[in-house]
């Protein structure tokens, strides 16, 4: 199943084409180094040869064919062509003087150069190759000038089975290697796909296995292990979202469904018709509520709201929101106090600035110590700005930091005050959008949002859609 899964598989194909390549390219490389060595032989035989033939000319010329007789002869003794080969033949191919018994068969005695093989120029049938130029003279005679070129042709011979045996050689190695490469992908593949497969049957707590090879398989493993992460904690968190959703949905619509059932039991009365057609509107009003600040997290996490982003007065904005929720500290016996001196300017929308910092007073007065005190400062830090809400209560437990931004998420112990766990995912969703940190500091006693805003100057020149890549959230021992 798996050799068949190989061969039909697309890294199989590839491999196949690239040893077909690669031998290609070998075959040429070798043939290109048996035709340049080849022709340089050759080349340098045919020069010595024609030098010698132009030599024994000139003797032809001065003193007729019994001169050139007397100089074959001297160029024999003198050796002056190594493997010097002579004939000089009559009109009928007779041999008159030289080395050679025999006019060569392969040479019809026309002005030409030919290169002969032993069986044609020599009786030793193991005999060297035979470069030679022949010509005919004014008498009829016929001249032939060679040199036994030594070792070419088994130099030829061991090119050619070292090309053989090379081209055997990769073809082998590459096709096990071939194999070999694409079994271990094809097993790695289905790997993953056996992973995918069990995923989809039995839920997402399966996990593709590393091997510890730290390749490239293992890099993708990683990524899909933590993108099979992300999903489940996606899945987990849309989970107690739906859990808190219909907890927080129940309690009102149950309330909602008691009072109408009643009213439908007893006779009509005007107060008692008000006040439950008022406490009714009270509780749908909390519902529209409820779902119009997620829809309002909704857009600010789907929309790109960077471009339209003018410069604002972070302290002014906190000073509204000081004398906002001024009277509602008052009411708990606290006091809210603003730390601020002069402008600090960041980029962004003015609205969801607002909204953010009054969803942190607002927890900051529920949730901190009655008759306590809340102070909200804003300062430069580090060429951009910090804006901080700080009280005296009992903090959040270092475990619960990151899920406290999280839709619908509330600490038991704040069950029972007014609210929906949506503020702080309003607040974590307008500090991605404007490119800002949230710390959360100890007090000692009590808690401290802090919200972190980068320089202005990148906002006005930069890509605004770069700023949600410096955006994030992080813990510092809150108490």
């Amino acid at each position: 199943m798996l050799l068949a899964r190989t061969i039909r598989s697309t890294t199989f194909k590839l491999a196949l084409i690239c040893i077909g390549i690669f031998g290609a390219l070998v075959l040429a490389l070798f043939g290109y180094v048996y035709w340049s060595t080849v022709s340089y032989v050759r080349d340098l035989s045919d020069h010595a040869i024609a030098g010698e033939l132009a030599t024994l000319q000139r003797a032809y010329g001065k003193g007729g064919r019994s001169g050139l007789v007397a100089a074959i002869d001297q160029h024999l003794a003198e050796q002056r062509l190594p493997g010097g080969i002579y004939l000089l033949a009559d009109p009928s191919f007779a041999p008159l003087a030289g080395n050679l018994e025999a006019w060569p068969s392969g040479v019809e005695g026309n002005d030409d150069s030919a290169e002969l093989t032993a069986q044609e120029w020599s009786p030793d049938a193991h005999g060297p190759v035979l470069r030679a130029i022949s010509e005919t003279l004014p008498d009829g005679a016929y001249l032939l000038v060679g040199t036994a070129v030594q070792g070419l042709d088994q130099f030829v011979r061991r090119i050619a089975l070292a090309l053989t045996l090379t081209l055997f050689l990769i073809f082998v190695l590459a096709a096990v290697a071939s194999v070999a490469v694409t079994r271990r992908t094809v097993g790695r593949i289905a790997g993953i796909a056996a992973t995918s497969s069990a995923i989809m049957h039995s839920g997402l707590g399966q996990r593709i296995p590393l091997r510890g090879t730290r390749d490239e398989w293992d890099g993708l493993a990683r990524n899909l292990n933590s993108m099979l992460d992300r999903i489940e904690e996606l899945m987990s968190e849309m989970k107690q979202f739906t859990d808190n959703v219909a907890h927080d949905l129940r309690t009102p619509l149950t309330r909602m469904r008691g009072r109408l059932e009643t009213a439908a039991r007893r006779c009509r009365d005007g107060n008692c018709d008000q006040t439950l057609i008022a406490d009714t509107l009270a509780d749908l009003e909390g519902v529209l509520g409820m779902f119009s600040s997620l829809l309002r997290i909704s857009q600010i996490e789907a929309s790109d709201r960077t471009a339209p982003f003018d410069a604002v007065d972070l302290t002014e904005i906190a000073r509204q929101v000081v004398e906002l929720f001024d009277a509602a500290a008052e009411e708990r016996g606290g006091v809210l106090e603003l730390v601020a001196g002069e402008r600090v300017l960041v980029a962004g929308d003015r609205d969801l600035l607002f909204d953010a910092l009054a969803n942190l007073v607002d927890n900051a007065i529920k949730h901190g110590r009655k008759r306590g005190r809340v102070t909200v400062e804003v300062a430069e830090r580090d060429g951009g700005a910090v804006v901080s809400v700080a009280d005296q209560g009992p903090g959040i437990p270092f475990d619960e930091c990151e899920r406290v931004f999280k839709r619908f998420y509330r600490l038991e112990r704040s069950r029972r005050t007014p609210g929906n766990g949506l503020g702080l995912s309003l607040v974590a969703a307008v500090a991605r959008l404007h490119g800002a940190r949230i710390d959360l500091l100890n007090n000692a006693p009590g808690l401290k949002f802090q919200l972190c805003f980068p320089p202005l100057l990148p906002y006005v020149t930069a890509d605004p859609a770069a700023a949600e890549s410096v955006s994030g959230l992080s813990a510092q021992n809150p108490a």
